[in-house]
């Protein structure tokens, strides 16, 4: 015989995905940790790639590793487009920057205190 998850809830059309801990919203979740935002750390610092792929050959660069809360993210987000001069937007903790500009954003972390590496090709 199969025994029920030990969650309960999962998932709800009001709210979305559920805590199996708290049952809250994951939005609102109280039982995770809050992460300490500090620039450069995680899961060995910030990384810049450069990706084409499903965007319908247009070339965007991706920062992955910014351990910042949202409203960081999206100030920072903002200073690089500027610097780029292109438009972009943040995923999931993912800067987007329309264009190839890993070198120009590989600097502007740095300044900014961030260990930057660049990824990929």
């Amino acid at each position: 015989m199969r025994k029920p998850a030990a969650g309960g809830l999962v998932y709800s059309t009001d709210g979305g995905r559920m805590c199996p801990s708290c049952r809250r919203t994951l939005a609102g979740c109280v039982c995770a940790a809050p992460r300490a935002p500090s620039p450069g750390q995680g899961d060995g610092g910030v990384r810049v790639s450069r990706e084409s792929k499903g965007r319908g050959g247009k070339t965007v660069t991706l920062i992955r590793g910014l351990m910042l809360d949202a409203g960081d993210l999206a100030a920072l987000a903002k200073r690089l487009k500027a610097a780029c001069g292109a438009g972009g937007t943040v995923k999931d903790g993912v800067v987007e920057v329309q264009g190839d500009h890993c070198d120009r954003l590989l600097e502007h972390l740095r300044k900014e205190g961030f260990a930057a590496k660049r990824t990929g090709g």
